[in-house]
């Protein structure tokens, strides 16, 4: 399952950061990731909204994904995380399956 995980840069790490600027983030994603059972796909620094990162990566178990957010923002590195569950087209085409036999079960209120 991929998710991609956005947040922001706390103080403390940027200023970590500004005094070791060679620090290697990609790496310390990727050994978290792969400890938690699955695999790093890409990682982006971001501006928009101060100094942060944008990491996509794929797990075998969905309990994976918030316990990786969980471990990286308990440690202060980052704040005002997001992690948003993304679908594959393979997947969207399951999903369109299971709605399309579902839709006539449904009664939406006033009906």
């Amino acid at each position: 399952m991929h998710f991609c995980m956005t947040g922001q840069y706390t103080p403390k790490s940027l200023n970590s950061i500004m005094e070791n600027p060679k620090t290697n983030r990609y790496e310390a994603a990727k050994n978290l990731i792969e400890a938690a059972g699955g695999k790093l796909i890409s990682m982006y620094s971001t501006a928009a909204e101060g100094p942060g990162v944008l990491v996509i990566f794929d797990v075998p178990d969905p309990t994976a994904a918030p316990a990786i957010s969980g471990t990286v923002v308990a440690s202060g590195a980052i704040h005002n995380v997001s992690l948003i569950r993304l679908w594959t087209q393979d997947e969207i085409a399951q999903v369109r399956q299971t709605a399309s036999q579902l839709r006539g079960e449904y009664s939406p209120p006033g009906n």
